[in-house]
């Protein structure tokens, strides 16, 4: 079990009588992670790869901490801890494990605040939508699995042959090796850790180099709750070595990966190599189809919260608006109207409503789309970053296109911004149609006020998600995950366990007669 003094235990704190600013959460992350950004067997320890790599604080462009990065020989060192661990946890019964992850829940919820701001200052969040949103969702998702931990039953026993009893065991996987994005390392980081543990499998996850805070805090957090040293490992490091080496470890039995879709294909092509279960969520274009039937004020809101959450970086975000020709212009307008009203601003600021984008990378490639489509539709509002005091930032101002052709980048290529495109159609086949009209199928939306038309959407959009009159809610007892090329497998609900167990068939012969009937096969005659 954890020894309580091996967590590198430091005196930082953040709550909510610190100073929320991001100079108080650097010289909170700066102490909190002094001794390094792996978190193995129970320990914070420094990476071994001879290279480092800064933080970057994406509202401002300044560096706030800077380490060295995991290389394969930290990875081998995770792995090992997470083998060694595995037959104690797999070996405590469902309730065992339940109990240590309701109290994993309650670390999470006390230490809320820590989260919220970590978050914020690594991803630019506005700290509005870091607590209302990703922490109290990562502290339901615990709680939810804890309870689900209780409950991984296969089929019930039976005499299927007459002459045997058969039943079906759920039982762990081993190890898993699991690499989360920088979008939501929080949320995702939960989605990796928890379904994995809960079924007792061990776990090394690899979050994102830009933004480990929240993934290092989670395994810390694992640890005050009493969940043994080596079931939960972190390592940060580079895709290309830390990764790579990660899903192709022979002693890694399942991969997860949450990325794009061009990443996801290689890790497919590493982790078939070693012939491993390979669970992906991968990239998304989630078309928002309105109906000219739609209450339009709802819809225009809903495409602005849905296109902007987490500014755009979200792969299920609304990014294509197919709106019916009656109410193609007002949408256009109320929705630019509604985007021109969204605050920029300091993410730790109580009123902004829209943080900068992970990077100037980031908001570079997002700017590229925007240019180039001005050659080919209509730029209606946005389309530019920002000056006077979000210049140093990534920021890049909300942004919505009309008049593109189905065939356009811009519609068709995931931009990862805060970009929506409004497209027209005529027939309710159209519109379906062009919804489907992508390589993708993670999430959609359809709006409606008739019950068979929105029915109707749901059954013929293709994706793994299909929400009506809404866009974005996520629940914890529902799946994740999606068609074609946005991947395979669920995230959260019971379902997950699909990913992390593997069955096995139990059969008992209640005859005790030494020659069965089907020996005839092999014994001929005698």
């Amino acid at each position: 079990m954890h020894n309580p003094d091996s967590a590198n235990p430091t005196s930082a704190t953040l709550t909510s009588d610190t100073p929320l600013s991001a100079k108080s959460v650097k010289a909170f992350a700066q102490e909190r992670f002094a001794a390094g950004a792996n978190f193995i067997a129970g320990r914070l320890t420094p990476g071994t790869s001879g290279r480092t790599h800064a933080v970057v604080d994406p509202a401002t462009g300044e560096a706030v901490y800077t380490y060295e990065l995991a290389g394969p020989a930290d990875v081998d060192a995770a792995v090992a801890a997470a083998r060694a661990a595995f037959p104690g946890w797999a070996g405590l019964t469902p309730g065992e494990r339940s109990d240590a992850m309701h109290k994993f829940a309650a670390v999470l919820d006390e230490r809320a605040e820590e989260f919220a701001r970590l978050e914020s200052l690594q991803c630019g969040k506005p700290i509005k939508l870091s607590r209302e949103f990703d922490v109290p969702g990562t502290v339901d998702n615990t709680a939810f699995f804890a309870g689900a931990a209780r409950h991984l039953q296969g089929q019930s026993a039976g005499e299927y042959s007459g002459d045997h009893t058969s039943y079906v065991r759920r039982e762990p996987i081993g190890v898993v090796g699991s690499i989360a994005p920088w979008n939501y390392p929080l949320q995702m980081a939960a989605w990796k850790v928890l379904p994995a543990i809960a079924a007792g499998n061990t776990i090394v996850l690899k979050p994102a180099e830009l933004t480990p805070f929240t993934s290092l805090l989670f395994a810390q957090a694992a640890t005050e709750a009493g969940i043994p040293d080596g079931v939960v490992n972190v390592v940060s490091g580079a895709g290309k070595d830390a990764g790579e080496h990660l899903v192709g470890h022979p002693d890694v039995a399942m991969t997860s990966f949450t990325g794009s879709t061009g990443v996801g294909k290689r890790v497919a092509e590493v982790a078939t190599a070693t012939v491993k279960r390979l669970h992906l969520e991968l990239g998304g274009k989630a078309p928002f189809v309105v109906f000219d039937d739609a209450d339009l004020d709802a819809a225009a809101h809903g495409a602005v919260a849905g296109s902007l959450i987490n500014t755009g970086q979200d792969c299920t975000a609304a990014t294509r608006a197919y709106v019916q020709r009656p109410l193609y212009e007002a949408f256009v307008e109320k929705t630019a109207a509604l985007m021109e009203s969204v605050r920029l601003g300091d993410p730790f600021a109580e009123d902004t409503d829209l943080g900068p984008l992970i990077s100037h990378t980031q908001r570079d490639r997002v700017a590229g789309f925007v240019d180039r489509a001005r050659g080919y539709a209509r730029v209606v509002t946005g389309g530019e970053a920002p000056g006077g005091a979000l210049a140093n930032g990534a920021y890049y101002r909300p942004t919505l296109i009309a008049d593109a052709a189905q065939d356009s980048e811009i519609v068709q290529s995931e931009i990862f911004g805060p970009v929506l495109v409004v497209l027209p159609f005529d027939t309710d086949d159209e519109g379906i149609e062009l919804a489907n009209d992508t390589p993708y199928g993670l999430a959609a939306s359809a709006w409606s006020t008739n019950v068979f038309r929105a029915n109707r959407a749901t059954r013929e959009i293709k994706a793994g998600c299909v929400w009506v009159n809404d866009h974005i809610p996520i629940l914890s007892e529902m799946p994740h995950g999606g068609y074609k090329a946005s991947g395979f497998g669920k995230d959260m609900s019971a379902y997950s366990f699909e990913e992390y167990t593997q069955i096995k068939h139990v059969m008992f012969d209640n005859t005790a007669v030494v020659r069965k009937d089907w020996h005839r096969t092999i014994f001929g005659d005698r």
